[in-house]
């Protein structure tokens, strides 16, 4: 390894061990699996809301979308478009509501738990079923995380593929085991801030190089004028159709059902500080997801086609803009950023499947009367089982970053996001409607994304969400209507909710 290779590999150490030694301090703050899994509902509105979208970006921000806009142009942006706009939603219309409803109903600390109380499901499988989406969905969300971490480490320092998945994968089980939710918080809140500053400077310094903006664009119009173009895809010269651009568009309807996003509105301190949370998160999400594209667009200008050689390659973009930009140590603390992008959504995941694993499984179906002890442990040894399954569902180096996430995220989207809107906003919403609507957006999600052709080329969180919201509906209305226990407890939250 020459000496640019290990100074950079010193900067990457210095991170590591800097995220590591966050979940080392908080390791012994947690006594509980309210602590563990929940934080004891503390974070403050900065904490709260960089955590949120860090966890929510992943190495897709950093890589994902630049990839997308370096082979496609801004077109690329119909994703981030949705994106924003299911940002600012989910805010809006989920936040507070998510607080003040698990608090209410028997203090849920996850998602399937929440269902739980919230229905008066006595049998428990509501929480069973969810957490077996939230393992199968995870498995593969968690294991885009480690694609993105082995193709930076190879890229950069041409370790081999294998070697490491291993490294993040160790890293990431090192603090997430240790720490639980306060570390993973605090680290991704770190974490968000560098991907923020890391995420504008390039594009900024690689425009300013090619003569500042307006020359910039005179170059990208000159390359290719279907670069510029929003409704045709500069890689095809194909235009847009409909289909094309809901499919696109309708990313933003995913946030109503991620867990690991939906769980940091439930670990705030108070509801009074998500007002203040929700203008910090989508002022983020608006410079970061604008950026990003930019990344990829000046980046086709800035190294030309060299990235187009091999499938997936493009996602490299920002690591081969980095170290052509900057002297090496600055690089090395450039490229952190990915690692930050990457550690921030899969400790959540990890942690979040971890919980699911525990509360809604173990614990409520084979030891009801676990102690706070045991119950601990069995979470940390969770951590490590679902990161084992993860990196070796990564070992596939053909995976693309953009096609796991883009799969995990219809899942959640469709299996839970009708659910938690209708829990939420729907006073008749019963059990049954319940069950339905998880199953029905589930494995319709499912179908959907094996078939092909026509009509099924449509975005599969489309039909999946909207089949979903669908049963929960039609389900609700032709069965009981809920207990007069239910409803007087969602009259209450309402009540707190005001």
């Amino acid at each position: 390894m020459n000496t640019d290779k290990i100074i950079t590999l010193a900067s990457f150490v210095l991170y590591l061990i800097f995220m590591v030694g966050v979940g080392m301090h908080f390791m012994g703050k947690n006594r509980t699996t309210t602590e563990y899994f929940l934080g004891g509902r503390k974070l403050g509105s900065w904490v709260t809301s960089m955590s949120a979208q860090a966890s929510d970006m992943s190495g897709w921000l950093l890589m994902g979308l630049p990839g997308a806009a370096y082979l496609s142009g801004i077109s690329a942006s119909w994703i981030a478009i949705g994106l924003a706009v299911g940002t600012y939603l989910n805010w809006l219309l989920v936040a507070k509501p998510l607080r003040q409803y698990t608090k209410v109903a028997d203090d849920s600390i996850t998602l399937p738990q929440f269902f739980k109380n919230r229905f008066e499901d006595e049998s428990g499988m509501l929480s069973v079923i969810s957490a077996v989406f939230i393992l199968v969905f995870f498995l593969f969300y968690t294991a885009s995380g480690f694609v993105s971490c082995a193709k930076l480490f190879t890229s950069v320092f041409g370790i081999p593929y294998l070697v490491s998945l291993l490294i993040g994968g160790v890293v990431v089980i090192s603090y997430t085991f240790a720490g639980g939710f306060f570390a993973v918080s605090w680290t991704d809140f770190f974490q968000g801030m560098l991907m923020f500053f890391c995420v504008i400077a390039v594009p900024t310094i690689a425009i300013s190089s090619m003569g500042g903006p307006a020359d910039f664009f005179a170059q990208v119009e000159a390359f290719n004028p279907d670069f510029l173009d929003m409704f045709v895809d500069g890689a095809t010269h194909t235009p847009y159709t409909a289909l094309g651009i809901v499919s696109l568009l309708a990313w933003g309807l995913g946030y109503f059902g991620q867990p690991h996003i939906l769980v940091r509105f439930m670990g705030i301190e108070s509801p009074g500080a998500i007002k203040k949370s929700r203008r910090i998160a989508t002022v983020w999400v608006l410079i970061s997801l604008t950026a990003a594209v930019m990344i990829g667009v000046s980046g086709r200008l800035f190294l030309g086609d060299g990235l187009l050689d091999i499938t997936g390659n493009q996602e490299t973009i920002y690591i081969n803009m980095v170290s052509r930009i900057f002297p090496v140590f600055i690089g090395g603390i450039f490229l952190s950023a990915i690692l930050a992008a990457i550690m921030s959504t899969a400790d959540s995941q990890l942690l979040v499947t971890a919980s699911a694993i525990t509360e809604d499984f173990y614990h409520n179906k084979i030891r009801p009367n676990a102690s706070a002890q045991e119950l601990m442990w069995v979470s940390r040894i969770c951590v490590m089982a679902v990161a084992v399954v993860a990196i070796l569902i990564a070992t596939d180096q053909n995976s693309t970053v953009l096609g796991l996430v883009e799969y995990a995220w219809a899942g959640f989207g469709s299996a839970f996001g009708p659910l938690v809107l209708c829990s939420l906003l729907w006073r008749r919403t019963n059990k049954q409607g319940a069950y339905a609507g998880i199953l029905v957006g589930g494995v319709v999600d499912l179908v959907w994304a094996q078939l092909s052709g026509g009509i099924f080329d449509l975005y599969e969180i489309v039909p999946g969400f909207v089949c979903g919201l669908l049963a929960i509906i039609v389900v609700s209305l032709l069965t009981p209507a809920p207990s007069k226990s239910i409803t007087d407890r969602f009259d209450t939250y309402r009540t707190c909710e005001k």
